[in-house]
């Protein structure tokens, strides 16, 4: 079972008075800027800017950015030798290259011919495709290396439906000139402006060990709004990790990268293309969050549990039925079995020396004298069975069927036992012993739970038959 201490901590610090909303709603526009120049021999001098190596260029909650090229320019439809790194390829006499059959991750349609270079003994067939194909290895270093200079603008909008509560990343402000001047940082949290290289390093990587073969940084927004403070309190937090395989070195499953071309057309009218195999970094931004506000029907419901499993709820429901309901004698005679000895009668010894147990010396009884005489003796004695005491009440409740718990004079004189017993005998706290009757002694002493006596008292002649039943 829980602690006190370990249930309040779930109250209090994870807030179980409140009533939650997951179901976020969200939306992502993100904008790249920043511009650079390359000087290459295949593309020469070149401005890159955003439209250059963004894509997409709508700016969605995943965009890539370029920073490294394998360029094949100028590449028009006609025949050539297939790339020597395609297995598939590999040829040995014409029969190796049935004409038609594409080749397996490979670049276009075998011809027929197998072409080799010199007096080789293998070669590589012939393949209609885009000529000639892509057979450079990639840059050692990044083409667009200056790339971590640039910035991404994150806009985030969300909405918990539950509460009707929107909320935006982005400073609530008129001042246009505002984001052309900040940067994402302790000082400026609803500036959503990032620098690339920033982010890498938050992941712990190399931008430009990233940039040269790509990879895959997950930006995660995260929301925890209490919405029973201000809305200024719902701020969003950030944080950043790499989400491609980076355990394994320099593996094959390493990186990212994927191809794309552009296409133009000559002054005949012959189409061709430049084709780009792009290394870059793609971004991926997720965006999650739940919200929280008082409700009173999670805090009944935790504060019922709560009371439950500490055990207090039977007292509670005790205290409520026997003390403040209107019908609470009937909840209370039905959970206790009251009797009361006011008297011992002069033939209750009689009857027990006929019984078996020696004769009871005489004894005052105050009770049985008529109302306002004078009393000659406070003490009832029972031989020597019973130390001598004072006339007594005597409290018997109802433990289980088929047991009755009370004090120790009170059970002493009802099932007249030895003096000595009560030390055999044991309880949950001292002073309160246990002892076990069966069904027939109690029906001969003790009136039925569904109609006991109205004044809970006990006929002696009732705890005589009770002795000789037990006897």
């Amino acid at each position: 079972m829980s602690s006190p201490r370990t249930r309040s901590w779930v109250f209090l610090v994870k807030k179980g008075y409140q009533d939650t909303d997951t179901s976020l709603q969200s939306s992502i526009v993100t904008k790249v800027k920043g511009v650079t120049f390359t000087n290459t021999t295949e593309l020469g001098e070149r401005l890159w800017d955003v439209a250059d190596y963004v894509i997409p260029p709508q700016g969605e909650n995943v965009f890539f950015v370029i920073t490294n090229l394998i360029v094949t320019p100028n590449q028009r439809q006609e025949t050539c030798a297939e790339s020597e790194s395609i297995p598939d390829a590999w040829c040995y006499t014409d029969s190796d290259c049935p004409p038609g059959e594409p080749v397996v991750a490979g670049n276009g349609v075998k011809t027929g011919r197998c072409l080799r270079v010199g007096n080789m003994q293998r070669g590589t067939c012939e393949i209609f495709a885009w000529c000639p194909v892509e057979s450079k290895s990639r840059p050692v270093k990044p083409l667009l290396g200056k790339a971590e200079d640039f910035t991404v603008y994150i806009k985030n909008f969300i909405r918990f439906p539950k509460f009707n509560f929107s909320k935006t990343n982005v400073l609530d402000t008129k001042d246009k000139a505002f984001l052309k001047s900040c940067q994402f940082g302790p000082k400026n949290p609803y500036c959503p402006i990032f620098r690339l290289g920033s982010m890498v390093s938050w992941t712990g990587s190399d931008f430009q060990e990233i940039a040269q073969q790509g990879g895959v940084i997950g930006i995660q927004i995260e929301w925890d709004c209490d919405l029973d403070k201000a809305p200024s309190e719902c701020n969003p937090h950030y944080s950043f990790s790499r989400l491609d395989n980076t355990l394994s070195g320099n593996s094959i499953s390493s990186g990212y990268n994927f191809r794309f071309a552009r296409y133009y057309r000559d002054g005949a009218g012959v189409e061709f293309r430049t084709l780009m195999k792009a290394y870059g970094i793609r971004f991926d931004v997720m965006v999650n969050g739940k919200a929280g506000k008082f409700s009173i029907i999670p805090t009944i419901i935790n504060i019922g549990s709560g009371v439950a499993l500490m055990g207090a709820g039977a007292f509670f429901c005790d205290l409520v039925l026997i003390y403040l309901i209107k019908k609470s004698h009937f909840y209370r005679d039905k959970k206790y079995e009251e009797v009361r000895i006011l008297q011992v009668l002069p033939g209750l010894a009689e009857s027990s020396q006929q019984g078996g147990i020696p004769e009871a010396e005489e004894a005052e009884h105050p009770e049985a004298q008529p109302r306002g005489s004078s009393q000659k003796g406070n003490s009832c004695r029972y031989q020597q069975h019973l130390e001598p005491t004072r006339c007594f009440p005597c409290l018997l409740l109802w433990e289980a069927p088929g047991a009755l718990r009370g004090s120790p004079q009170c059970l002493l004189l009802i099932a007249g036992v030895a003096s000595e017993t009560p030390q055999h005998m044991s309880g949950p706290w001292p002073g309160t012993p246990r002892l076990p009757f069966s069904a027939n002694a109690l029906s001969a002493v003790l009136p039925a739970r569904s109609s006991h006596l109205g004044n809970g008292k006990v006929h002696m002649e009732q705890l005589q038959n009770l002795r000789t039943a037990e006897a």
